[in-house]
């Protein structure tokens, strides 16, 4: 789209706070018995419209494309000390049927005011019987371990130890992950404040020294735990933001300083969305924002950056909270994320409370973050919830997930050509590969033609499992076929096909590669997976896999790879009798660009406010002669990025490529420098790649 040529905007111009925070979770008219109410009816929802006749969707799934594997903490819920309803038998055996793997506690910004010596929370409600041993005892009947939050915002670092020392030292329990505090970046350092912190330094750097301080304490007592450190999730306020007296932004500030006593970073997500659809469109974010987290991650976390995991600790949504939306984003987001080796997924919450009352697509919305009904009613009492502990549409998704996303599972890739149907796989040990389809579309019912790229499935009507829009329940059953199923409107699909050979002695999956990598080629190799194999390299793309090429060796060089471009590669092996293995794990490169040409370009981001940002370019001409008029090109990495005006130029954007002209000439060994103001409304990803009269640069 054609821009305006500005003058450039003050450099300290832009927003102090967020355009868009997240959503309070903490709702503090939980009181003593609200969540005790129950044989409450819920209100009646109208008639389901009439679906539409089904429209026609490829799928395709691609076994030879591996993705993350999944844990054994894969699936998470948040368990809060002022929900009444913690630890009760009846709520552990519904977070076990549901498969949960992983509970946290004490809840959200209640963890920066929880002294868990007395179990006081001052300033807040807490609810009888909540206590750490009461949350451990319902862990153990679940079936999942604890994801503990230690008191940053008024704690101390001993005070974390001793409870370090009493769980696992004093009563066994074993309590291997630890977070040092929630969301800390929301202690006013950026502007906004609803997290508790009594330290007189609220910056990054501050918190960072704490971090250290209280893994030092906390190691000491049990060197086996694992400690996690609050960072943002690329996309979210504040990330990107600098703040007043700091180098750099959060993330880059505490892992520099603290990545070498962290084992795993924290974040939360709350994507936002002013409508339903919406919503459902920001799982698209997830590849995107995982790969800058685990880049920022590897470019600042220190020597020891590889051992630093992803939890997922909080996410949910605005619109259809308890209803088939929320349950549509919980089965694609926990997948997605999973996918790119997030080792921990939590909804928040188990119980949460009634809000705003609106219909979603026929069904009553409470407006409630919980996965179970509190039984509580609005402040007239005009409208109540379904009795106490009834699930919600969420519920019956994360029980969905349950049974797609196992212990072991390998995430396998897929492609869809409807951006109405989310498709996500997984291959199991024995062979067997499970579909997950999600049908975004409200009104209109999809027919799934899957097809399948190193793997044939059983003949006959697989298992199936659904769960659609005013559904109370999974159902469970065959239906359909292996490459055609049909998608109910508003709903969570699970197809789960045995392989139509089974082969006893497949040859061993090669184990993680490795890349050496130029600006055109990369040099892949990997440990031998034994004698007698061929290996194949497999590029992913979508839900089917180029072949690079294959060896009997253990490495291979691909050339004519496009400069500063991103590539997922798996290498698998196959014997003698034609046998072929499961994929390696996935290895992520980007190429560079030239290490020497006619031009360099340099582009900083000198001020970002969360949903937008001023970019400089420095355009220097590195040829023998000069440069009479010159136009730059550049192509955003993704759709949800734009230059809404440029100036010292003329800025012109078609699609996602941007071009920069001018009439101006560069001489030898000059610099030009122009600039722009971006906007965003997901990851902000820079742009790696410039050519300079079709040129490609170097970029620095």
């Amino acid at each position: 789209m054609p821009t305006t040529t500005p003058s450039p905007p003050d450099q300290g111009a832009g927003p102090s706070y967020p355009l868009v925070k997240p959503p309070p979770r903490v709702i503090h008219r939980l009181l003593a018995g609200a969540l005790l109410l129950a044989g409450v009816t819920a209100v009646a929802a109208p008639p389901a419209a009439q679906a539409a006749a089904p429209a026609e969707t490829r799928v395709d799934v691609d076994v030879r494309a591996g993705l993350a594997a999944v844990g054994d903490v894969a699936l998470g819920v948040n368990h809060a000390i002022w929900d009444s309803q913690l630890g009760t038998p009846a709520v552990s055996g519904l977070l076990k049927d549901a498969g949960v793997q992983m509970l946290r506690y004490p809840g959200g910004s209640y963890a920066d005011i929880y002294h868990w010596r007395d179990h006081t929370a001052p300033g807040g409600y807490v609810a009888p019987d909540t206590d750490f041993d009461t949350f451990m005892a319902g862990a153990k009947r679940t079936g999942a371990q604890p994801m503990i939050i230690a008191n940053y915002g008024t704690g101390t670092a001993q005070e974390a130890a001793d409870w370090v020392r009493y769980a696992n030292i004093t009563k066994g329990y074993d309590a291997k992950y630890w977070t040092i505090g929630n969301e800390n970046y929301g202690n006013g350092h950026y502007g906004s404040a609803w997290e508790a912190d009594e330290h007189a330094d609220k910056s990054p750097k501050e918190y960072a020294a704490t971090v250290i301080a209280y893994a030092q304490a906390m190691k000491a007592v049990d060197p086996s735990i694992k400690i996690g450190a609050v960072l943002t999730m690329p996309g979210n306020w504040p990330d990107g933001i600098v703040g007043a007296g700091d180098e750099s932004s959060w993330n880059q500030e505490v892992l520099t300083r603290a990545g070498s006593v962290i084992d795993f970073a924290d974040v939360h997500w709350y994507p936002g969305g002013s409508t339903p659809a919406e919503t459902l469109t920001k799982t698209g974010h997830i590849q995107e924002a995982a790969h800058l987290l685990r880049q920022q991650i590897d470019t600042y976390g220190g020597q020891a950056a590889g051992k630093i995991g992803i939890s997922m600790t909080e996410t949910n949504v605005d619109i259809g909270r308890n209803t088939q939306p929320g349950a549509l984003f919980l089965a694609d987001a926990y997948s997605g994320l999973l996918a790119q080796g997030v080792f921990t997924v939590h909804w928040w919450n188990v119980h949460n409370g009634i809000g705003d009352i609106t219909t979603v697509q026929g069904e009553t919305d409470y407006d409630d973050f919980g996965l179970l009904s509190s039984g509580n009613c609005n402040a007239d009492n005009s409208v109540c919830q379904p009795p106490l502990n009834t699930p919600f549409a969420p519920y019956h998704a994360l029980s969905l997930m349950g049974d797609f996303a196992r212990t072991g599972d390998r995430f396998v890739g897929t492609g869809t050509d409807d951006a109405l149907v989310a498709s996500h796989a997984v291959r199991r040990a024995n062979g067997d590969v499970a579909v997950l389809l999600i049908n975004k579309d409200p009104d209109a019912a999809h027919t799934v033609k899957l097809n399948y790229h190193g793997f044939t499935p059983a003949a006959g009507a697989p298992a199936v499992s659904t769960f659609a829009n005013g559904d109370d329940d999974v159902t469970t059953g065959t239906a359909g076929t292996a490459t055609s199923q049909t998608l109910d409107p508003y709903s969570i699909t699970l197809v789960t096909l045995h392989p139509a050979r089974t082969d006893a002695a497949t040859p061993k999956a090669p184990a993680q590669p490795a890349a050496t990598v130029t600006d055109r080629t990369a040099t892949i190799s990997w440990p031998s997976s034994g004698s007698g194999l061929k290996y194949e390299v497999y590029r992913q793309n979508g839900g089917v896999s180029d072949l690079l090429g294959e060896t009997t060796g253990t490495s291979l060089t691909v050339r004519n790879l496009e400069p500063g471009r991103r590539y997922t590669v798996n290498v698998l092996a196959r014997d003698n009798a034609g046998r072929l293995s499961a994929a390696s794990p996935p290895l992520t490169f980007k190429t560079g660009t030239p290490a020497t040409s006619a031009c360099t370009v340099k582009l900083r981001d000198t001020n970002d406010w969360g949903n937008g940002f001023v970019g400089s370019l420095d355009i220097t001409n590195n040829a023998a002669a000069p440069v009479n008029g010159w136009t730059l090109t550049f192509t955003w990495p993704t759709t949800w990025q734009s230059v809404s005006s440029g100036w010292s130029a003329t800025w012109e954007q078609t699609g996602r490529t941007v071009r920069v002209t001018s009439d101006a000439a560069l001489a030898a060994g000059a610099t030009a420098s122009t600039g722009f103001v971006g906007a965003y409304s997901g990851p902000n990803a820079l742009p790696q790649v410039f050519t300079l009269n079709g040129t490609v640069c170097t970029t620095v």
